[in-house]
């Protein structure tokens, strides 16, 4: 005969590994959303970065021109991004769009 106490701890072990599985899944979803989160809000603050420091090529006050032009053979990936930038300035959704599409890959 089998005891009802055995047969519900073994009920309340699958209940706990499927909780504990679901637990898991929402945790790395959770780790993968926040990933693509912080990676976006990296790119803006690179072209904040950028625009501050090469802000003599489009007219805002900058730091000094020679700190510019020192910092220009490093500052290779930030001038694609304001390239980048320049091609949807026009459709400041489409870059909306864009960041969301990455962080919630859809």
């Amino acid at each position: 005969m089998i005891r009802p106490r055995t047969s519900l701890l073994d009920i309340l072990k699958k209940i706990k590994t499927c909780f504990a599985g679901f637990w898991q899944v929402a945790d790395e979803v959770a780790r993968n959303k926040a990933v693509g989160t912080i990676e976006a809000e990296q790119e803006e603050l690179e072209y904040i970065f950028a625009v501050l420091v090469q802000g003599t090529f489009i007219g805002m006050p900058s730091p000094p021109v020679q700190i510019c032009m020192d910092l220009l053979p490093l500052m290779e990936k930030d001038l694609i991004l304001l390239l980048e930038r320049v091609d949807t300035a026009n459709e400041p959704l489409s870059r909306l769009f864009s960041i969301i599409q990455a962080v919630f890959r859809i």
